[in-house]
């Protein structure tokens, strides 16, 4: 590819770019709309949680239509059909702020979930796409670690804007999150057109020409990759639920607020990235058994301490916080230790994914894309887990709920030294 053709393809780079923040953006939307949720309607945390639930159960309802669609239209149309959903979704979450009290709630669920939908379609296309465009090899490779490193950054971003916007959390309203909805809609309409307009080139995918039926069958008989898909659908419930739950604590307590809840949370989304950095650096030279062995059990003992440490002891964090004349500023706040042990699992969470995925479908051979496909849809535990350590949460208390996250990492960190070994190497492949 010479350099005339990259610089053609630097605006749909860029939109590319911007829709790996999106998907960060709209997913993490769900956790700080929840605090509102509760103040708005009165409900419980678990009712709290039903949005980033419901925005989690379109992968379940998605995943594998989604490859499907993939293959019949191709990634250009599949990411502008993304592109336009996730637009109305937000919209329809938009009007749930114009909508009477008793229908306002469900309005939003709606919307939350035809937004799931998009992010499920655009998790399937935008690695690949931003690859094609930087021409594949080393400097497509680049792109798609500079996207992933921008979602991070919107992760990190997005609770601590809302926490800001939010205000109060006992006054919260829907309408208070209009600012970033407007956000929202604006980068979808932008890229949907760019993208509409520009001639990009396809990225090139092998497909099986055996019925996906059997396809499916024969990857999940493979113990480790069955194992594997559990450990993905624990792994995204774990990674969504302990900060989101820490975000309702700490927003219920006077002593802290939703502006200063939103900034600790955004704290374990940025030790993420710094986490995900650190992963690529060594990743060549320790495998991802032992990375994924060691990231959980770290993350266990951090929860433990979180559980069992006194709530009266406090530590300084950096947060954004408002005085009470509503001026924002930037500095330390003092908050429980439970949460920073909490935040720090983001370190933890960071390296994970790729363990996984790497340990699951090795030696599946030409069952690996329909492996994918099933991996996308068991991602729905993002939703299920912390609607589950919401209801705990309701009935025993927040940090009582974090047993929940505890179960979690001891089932990753059983696969990784036991449920990630292939004793099925007599299955042909080819």
């Amino acid at each position: 590819m010479n350099m005339e053709t990259k610089k053609n393809y630097a605006l749909p780079i860029l939109m590319m770019i911007l829709l790996f923040g999106m998907i960060s953006f709209v997913t993490n939307l769900a956790a700080p709309m929840g605090v509102v949720l509760k103040s708005q309607f009165g409900v419980s945390t678990a009712m709290g949680l039903l949005g980033n639930m419901a925005n989690f159960i379109a992968y379940a309802v998605m995943g594998i239509p989604g490859g499907i669609l993939l293959q019949r239209v191709g990634f250009k149309k599949t990411a502008l059909i993304a592109i336009a959903i996730g637009f109305v979704g937000v919209f329809i979450q938009y009007l749930s702020g114009h909508a009477g009290q008793s229908s306002a709630m469900v309005v939003y669920l709606l919307g939350a979930f035809v937004a799931g939908f998009s992010m499920t379609l655009l998790n399937t296309v935008v690695n690949p796409m931003l690859n094609t465009l930087g021409g594949g090899g080393n400097k497509g490779n680049q792109l798609i670690q500079i996207g992933g490193s921008f979602n991070s950054v919107m992760a990190t971003f997005t609770p601590a804007f809302v926490g800001i916007l939010i205000g109060e959390a006992a006054k919260a309203r829907i309408t208070d999150i209009f600012p970033v909805m407007y956000i929202a809609m604006g980068v979808f309409a932008l890229v949907f057109f760019v993208l509409w307009a520009v001639q990009i080139p396809e990225p090139q995918a092998q497909w099986s020409s055996e019925p996906i039926g059997k396809l499916m069958s024969g990857a999940i008989k493979f113990r480790h990759f069955l194992l594997g898909a559990i450990g993905i659908f624990v792994y995204v419930g774990v990674e969504v639920g302990t900060p989101n739950v820490m975000l309702y604590w700490l927003s219920d307590l006077s002593s802290v607020g939703a502006t200063i809840a939103g900034s600790v949370a955004g704290t374990y989304w940025f030790l993420m990235l710094i986490g995900r950095l650190f992963g690529a650096s060594i990743g060549a030279k320790v495998s991802s058994k032992t990375m994924l062995s060691v990231g959980s059990l770290i993350a266990t003992l951090l929860i433990l301490s979180a559980i069992f440490s006194p709530t009266t002891l406090l530590v300084s964090l950096p947060v954004f916080k408002t005085s009470a004349a509503g001026a924002l500023s930037f500095g330390l706040a003092q908050v429980p230790i439970n949460a920073m042990f909490i935040v720090l699992v983001g370190l933890c969470t960071s390296i994970m994914w790729g363990g996984i995925y790497n340990l699951a479908v090795e030696g599946l051979g030409k069952y690996v894309a329909v492996a994918s496909g099933i991996f996308m849809t068991m991602v729905c535990g993002g939703g299920l887990i912390p609607a589950f350590q919401g209801w705990i949460a309701d009935i025993a208390g927040y940090l009582t709920s974090y047993w929940v996250m505890v179960a979690g990492f001891a089932y990753l960190l059983f696969y990784a030294l036991v449920g990630s070994k292939n004793v099925n190497k007599d299955i042909k492949v080819d």
